[in-house]
């Protein structure tokens, strides 16, 4: 029987010749990542608990100051210098104030093929690379820090089938928007979600990025595209290679298909509080905001800044809202600032914040208030997910985000 692109990874890990879901294995992880939303309890855990605290492969690990940058906080500082100075005693690779975590590790560290454990919910991401990205909890993370090893259960597969291409106007944050809408928040519980077909090479690594970044929305372990020329090229001009390209047999047993027709999908937007309560934007069109924010590790790169400000070049901000740009590393900012994407922002009176987590994480730059609406790019609506508990996120495109922020109510490009 054939196996599925994370059965093939799970396998090379594992030095096994096959899996099959269900199966559990020893696995040696390629790269671990974390974050300052909780590398402070690894650490804790690695200094008190252990009988025998080691590193059993420095090389391995990524660490990245990103949720809350620069602190704000006397706790949030204590928090970060135990994370530094940790990282600085044992060599560990180290990025502070450089960007979001798993843009970062897109654009220095992912190869195809690698299994990756990140500290952090979205590190599914790294699928847009063919590597099996997944999050994990300090536990796990720290027994594979120590070990270089951990166990995995081997998920059942979805399997998508794109065709076609996006309308003018429509992004990727729509499409992925769409799926989790049509499979639900449960949809994908453990199960890994891989996307092929002869519509994934319309797709830019941008686009892939985000699509696999939002898959855990669905409840996904992981999800991974096939390596085509894109991948391949994105990762040449960054000087790496793979550490395999597998695709998926012929005789690979999924547990469901999908067949998406990217010429079908229109401007998503998802309602408060859950991800998968999308609806075709326009029956949001009106409601008014207070805020709005463009960046994230799921939609602020070069790609999506470029599209906000086209619509915003020679417009305004609305008077009665806040609107936040924020980068989502160091690369995409400089980038930015040479394309004049930024003043274009600023111009426009746009607030242009430094490369972090942001509003996404909702607990330190640009919170909102009780009673108060947002509409954003970042990763989740939950409700008190960007600041209090009485408050209302709306989840859509880069576009769909800029629109707002300039109508000063929910409104697609197109309403301008």
């Amino acid at each position: 029987m054939g196996m599925t692109i994370a059965e093939k990874i799970i396998a090379a890990a594992a030095g096994v010749e096959a899996v099959k879901p269900g199966d559990i294995h020893t696995v040696e992880v390629d790269q671990m990542m974390s974050n300052d939303g909780t590398t402070h309890l690894t650490i804790d855990m690695y200094n008190q608990k252990l009988d025998n605290p080691h590193i059993a492969d420095v090389k391995k690990l990524v660490w990245i100051v990103d949720h809350n940058v620069p602190a704000d906080s006397p706790k949030t500082a204590a928090s970060h210098k135990k994370m530094r100075d940790f990282a600085r005693e044992h060599g560990i690779t180290y990025y502070e104030g450089q960007g979001v975590c798993h843009q970062i590790m897109m654009e220095n560290h992912v190869r195809p093929g690698e299994l990756i454990f990140g500290a952090d919910s979205h590190t599914c991401a790294y699928g847009a690379l063919g590597a099996f990205g997944t999050g994990v909890g300090c536990t796990d993370y720290l027994y594979a820090m120590v070990t270089g090893k951990s166990w995995l259960l081997v998920p059942e597969t979805l399997k998508f089938n794109l065709v076609g291409r996006l309308p003018q106007g429509v992004y990727a944050r729509d499409l992925i928007l769409t799926i989790i809408g049509k499979i639900g928040a449960n949809g994908a519980n453990y199960k890994a979600m891989e996307f092929g077909g002869a519509g994934l090479s319309t797709l830019t690594m941008s686009d892939r990025i985000s699509m696999c970044n939002l898959c855990v929305e669905a409840g996904a372990k992981t999800a991974l595209m096939e390596v085509d020329d894109v991948a391949l090229s994105y990762l040449k001009e960054r000087g790496r290679t793979p550490k395999h390209i597998f695709k998926s047999d012929g005789d690979a047993v999924f547990a469901q298909e999908y067949t998406i027709d990217l010429s079908t999908i229109k401007p998503i937007v998802a309602k408060p509080h859950f991800v998968d309560n999308v609806v075709d934007a326009k029956e949001c069109a009106g409601t008014k905001i207070d805020e709005a924010f463009l960046g994230s590790c799921n939609n602020g790169r070069l790609e999506d800044l470029r599209v906000g400000a086209a619509l915003i070049k020679g417009r305004k901000v609305h008077p009665l809202v806040r609107f936040l740009v924020v980068p989502a590393s160091n690369e995409v900012y400089q980038e930015a600032l040479k394309e004049g994407l930024l003043q274009t922002f600023m111009e426009a009176g746009a607030i242009v914040m430094n490369a972090n987590c942001s509003v996404c994480w909702g607990s330190c730059q640009g919170v909102i208030g009780e009673g108060e609406t947002l509409i954003s790019t970042g990763t989740r609506n939950f409700k008190g997910r960007a600041g209090h508990a009485d408050s209302f996120v709306y989840l859509a495109s880069a576009a769909t985000v800029t629109a707002s922020a300039i109508k000063g109510e929910i409104a697609t490009a197109d309403m301008l």
